[in-house]
């Protein structure tokens, strides 16, 4: 029975990596910061709940029968922008429904505190992103609220452009994020990385006006973060980051001659997955690489068994080319390649510490970086069973 190579799998990546005329992205999901000892999406509504008054645990458990974390926070959301009066649903009002949101929203912050949080590997993905030397920007697109990678790319003194700008509450510029070099209006520096949270941060805060703002540290307790979009109507300064950055995720995808590396991602978000399934079938010159920690999720199985520039990969097997097979164990692989008979890479810790030794530029003389560099271990533990894929 034929197998995949992990090998030939690991020197085409590295040559896709190497190539300084590639548009590079990254899209990460919970999995991530689950590597780095955060909760994933699963573990985080169960903290959440734990720690919640017991009104609003009641309430916000009869949101989630049926629903995750974020679709109930939308939910919430909805019943109190359209009640009005003494009208109920759930037996929440306009002003419940708002209290309870702003509770759990705290809650979140809480959990995603990363004062004990294992650094190496976003310190890794922060190492790639410095010594990156591509002819546009590394792209790093999150749907994560945690201040992981803000946190390593600052450990790494790695200059980078979030859509804010200010120090002590940054104000969300829409004209710097839809800047693109190929459309001649990028005022952002090219050496500057750019980081994408499409989901809101700990950090971003409401603020009179219901404009968002960005601030230096995470929220304080009593008011409310900027996590998660609504699709409900809000006034327009409510939903402009998160508009603004899910057109910019659209047109990053659909450059030409994009690498997409896809990491801690569960693929259950219907419309990111549609941005990502569509754009990989109409940029045929693009590749898309989808790391799992766990099985490959049917929805995403089956596109890429039709869409060769999709290529999916786990401890086990891979879809490459639009073939299913299992990995072939290699001899001698290099180190995070081949972790206790599985393919490393699957999981963050091991991604991270390879791709910081997948540079298109040698390392600059910088004793920081070079410290912290030697403090990744590129032969971490392999994860427990229960350390999955988050959405």
């Amino acid at each position: 029975m034929a197998e995949h190579d992990p090998l030939r799998f690991a020197a085409d990546l590295s040559a896709k990596l190497a190539t300084k005329s590639r548009h590079v992205c990254t899209f990460l999901g919970a999995g991530v910061a689950r590597a780095c000892g955060l909760p994933d999406v699963t573990e985080l509504e169960d903290r959440v709940l734990k720690v919640l008054a017991k009104e609003h645990q009641e309430a916000f458990q009869l949101q989630l029968s049926g629903r995750n974390l974020e679709q109930a926070l939308s939910r919430l959301r909805r019943i109190a922008a359209l009640l009005e009066d003494e009208q109920q649903i759930d037996g929440l009002g306009a002003d419940d429904a708002a209290a309870v949101d702003a509770a759990v929203c705290e809650a979140i912050v809480r959990e995603l505190d990363i004062a004990e949080a294992d650094l190496a590997p976003v310190l890794g993905l922060a190492a790639w992103v410095a010594r990156a030397d591509y002819r546009a920007p590394v792209e790093l697109f999150t749907v994560n609220y945690d201040l992981l990678i803000e946190t390593a790319l600052e450990k790494l003194r790695v200059p980078y452009f979030d859509g804010f700008v200010g120090n002590l509450r940054a104000r969300f510029h829409t004209e710097l994020v839809e800047g693109t070099s190929e459309s001649g209006r990028d005022f952002v520096p090219r050496f500057f990385a750019r980081l994408w949270k499409l989901h809101g941060s700990v950090n971003w805060e409401w603020e009179k006006g219901q404009q968002i703002v960005r601030l230096g540290h995470p929220v304080d307790e009593g008011l409310a973060a900027a996590i998660y979009p609504s699709d409900t109507k809000y006034e327009e300064s409510r939903r402009v980051p998160f508009v603004v950055l899910q057109d910019r995720l659209r047109r990053a995808l659909n450059t030409p001659e994009t690498l997409v590396l896809i990491a801690g991602y569960s693929f259950e978000d219907d419309h990111l997955n549609e941005m990502l399934f569509d754009s990989a079938a109409k940029r045929e010159r693009s590749e898309f690489i989808a790391f799992c920690f766990s099985e490959i999720p049917d929805a995403l199985a089956d596109k890429a068994a039709t869409t060769p520039n999709l290529q999916v990969v786990t401890g086990s097997e891979a879809i490459l080319g639009g073939i299913r097979q299992n990995w072939k164990p290699p001899q001698d692989p290099p180190p995070d390649l081949w972790v206790d008979g599985k393919l490393g890479l699957r999981d963050f810790r091991h991604l991270g510490a390879y791709l910081a030794r997948s540079a298109t530029r040698e390392p600059e003389r910088d004793t920081l970086l070079n410290e912290l560099l030697g403090r990744i271990s590129p032969e971490a533990a392999e994860p427990k069973p229960s350390e999955a894929d988050g959405a």
